[in-house]
């Protein structure tokens, strides 16, 4: 069997819906000729819409290592990349106890990666929430919000943060005059 046999017929398990068969394939094809920067980009792909990001992660690297004129190859890295690093945050924010700081770190360098992404933007403003950081919380499910106008967990985020930041904002009016007092 050739490379563009093997990549034939992992697009018909493709069509199908039989993503493993599908990976198959391009392993296959790229176990026939591992200098084709194409065939680990398909396969990262796949491997990506399987939910498989580490293997997806690895394959875009090489990729991108084999054929680093191919800017597609490079978004797609960056864009596995961020959700990598949100799925290493959401662990992280589900540690007890939670290494919040650490994990704000990662989900801006995944927003940075992948401006798009809306799950880093969600997370971002849920951490900065859990730190009394309304208005860094705001922000962040307002960027979201404008990704996407009809999510609602971005939109009630964003209500949630922007209340509670006015109400945070109120307090600290009423401290302040009481102490001029």
């Amino acid at each position: 069997m050739d490379v563009d046999s093997s990549i034939k017929k992992a697009y018909e398990a493709i069509l199908s819906g039989d993503f493993e068969q599908a990976i198959l394939h391009f392993d296959e094809a790229i176990a026939l000729e591992p200098t084709n920067g194409a065939a680990y980009y398909k396969c990262s792909i796949t491997c990506a819409r399987s939910g498989k990001w580490q293997k997806a992660l690895a394959l875009a690297e090489q990729a991108v290592s084999l054929s680093p004129e191919h800017m597609e190859y490079q978004f797609h890295l960056e864009n596995v990349k961020a959700k990598a690093l949100v799925i290493e945050a959401e662990s992280i924010l589900s540690n007890s106890p939670a290494r919040t700081e650490d994990a704000l770190e990662l989900l801006h360098e995944a927003s940075r990666l992948d401006p798009l992404n809306i799950e880093a933007l969600l997370m971002l403003g849920a951490a900065y929430a859990t730190l009394n950081r309304y208005d860094e919380a705001a922000a962040c499910a307002r960027d979201a919000v404008r990704l996407e106008p009809e999510h609602s967990a971005a939109r009630r985020l964003f209500a949630d943060m922007n209340r509670r930041s006015r109400t945070l904002r109120a307090k600290s009016g009423r401290t302040k005059r009481r102490r001029n007092r």
